[in-house]
């Protein structure tokens, strides 16, 4: 029994290890674009000195941002139904692993809104070489007022994509190739929609990748709590009231 419990030990350890090692990585891939400088660069292919000609345009504002946001809340409310009543590939998990997967999501929303609130970088748009009132400064100096209305960095919007790579450390052990799907896929909409943001002048492409890297230490951090606690989640789940005594 207890090389049976070392043996199971020593893989997870790998891929945690693994995990980090990958994190750090992306880490760094964020921190060198920021020491780049190639967010006015990028600006600069949509924006104009008067605006941003597609910032109003209808397939920006209705259907990438208003209609993949409603999308998104729907994915999390079936990630949510889903702990009690799974569907597809998600029924070969335990309700624990589910719940870990609608957690993760929500977790990624909730992070990347409060360090968006309480930020005082602008967004493109608000610049003074895109028409607007403020004058740039890197979302890394802190405190600094750029005259802006502030509140723009990370991309709130890349995390209705960003948001579901969580699902990725849910369903690794059990379905790898899944697993491997859903990240792409999270990835991608992730990317997508941030560059949507980026090409109305809503968001410079930072905020989208530092978005990326925070749902993904969101989830893995959601991941290595879940792997501590999931006994007794398991138990809290699959628990039933006490028959009452006539």
């Amino acid at each position: 029994m207890q090389q049976s419990s070392l043996s199971g030990a020593q893989p997870q350890s790998i891929s945690q290890r693994h995990t980090l090692v990958v994190t750090l990585l992306l880490l760094a891939s964020v921190v060198a674009w920021d020491a780049g400088g190639q967010d006015l660069a990028w600006a600069n292919a949509f924006g104009t000195p008067s605006g941003f000609p597609l910032r109003e345009h209808w397939f920006f504002v209705q259907v990438m941002h208003e209609g993949a946001r409603r999308i998104g809340w729907l994915v999390v409310l079936a990630l949510a139904l889903s702990v009690w009543w799974p569907l597809g590939i998600l029924r070969r998990l335990d309700a624990s692993e589910r719940l870990q997967m609608a957690l993760s999501a929500l977790l990624g929303l909730a992070v990347v809104s409060v360090i968006k609130n309480l930020s005082n970088t602008s967004c493109p748009w608000d610049l003074a070489e895109f028409g607007g009132v403020a004058r740039y400064a890197s979302h890394w100096a802190l405190g600094v007022i750029d005259g802006g209305g502030g509140r723009c960095f990370p991309g709130g919007h890349a995390s209705a994509g960003f948001a579901f790579v969580g699902g990725y450390f849910a369903l690794r052990r059990k379905q790898p190739v899944a697993a491997r799907w859903w990240l792409a896929g999270a990835v991608l909409m992730g990317l997508v929609l941030g560059g949507s943001q980026q090409v109305r002048g809503a968001h410079f492409m930072s905020h989208t990748l530092w978005t990326g890297w925070l749902c993904w230490t969101t989830g893995w951090l959601v991941d290595l709590a879940a792997v501590a606690l999931r006994p007794r989640i398991a138990a809290f789940l699959h628990s039933t009231p006490a028959p009452v005594a006539d």
